[in-house]
């Protein structure tokens, strides 16, 4: 069994988007579930205000035998500048990767 949830939006005021997605799994006798989410931001900057924020990277691996489950997590942040037009931006960005696997009971295995 597969489920899978994308949303994609977009928020041309705030100058922002957003995509995520969700899957669950059940495959020989184990449940993944992924969640990715993508966040992007776009602002328009001028000189005086040319501070990039520091880049950062979060990763976080988890095992537990006692409730059969392993996790996986990862967060990812920075920053590029571009020019369109003569103007300067900014982009913003933050990916996030959470990964479960947890070993279904014996009773519900296919």
């Amino acid at each position: 069994m597969r489920d899978i949830v994308f949303k994609n939006l977009t928020s041309e005021s705030r100058k922002r988007k957003v995509i995520a997605s969700s899957e669950i799994t059940d495959k020989e006798g184990v449940r993944s579930v992924i969640h990715r989410h993508f966040v992007c931001v776009v602002k328009e900057i001028h000189n005086q205000e040319m501070q990039k924020p520091v880049p950062y990277m979060h990763v976080l691996k988890e095992h537990n035998n006692k409730e059969c489950r392993e996790r996986f997590f990862c967060k990812i942040k920075g920053s590029v500048y571009a020019v369109n037009k003569d103007k300067l931006y900014l982009i913003l960005f933050m990916h996030t990767l959470n990964i479960t696997l947890t070993a279904m009971p014996q009773g519900l295995v296919n």
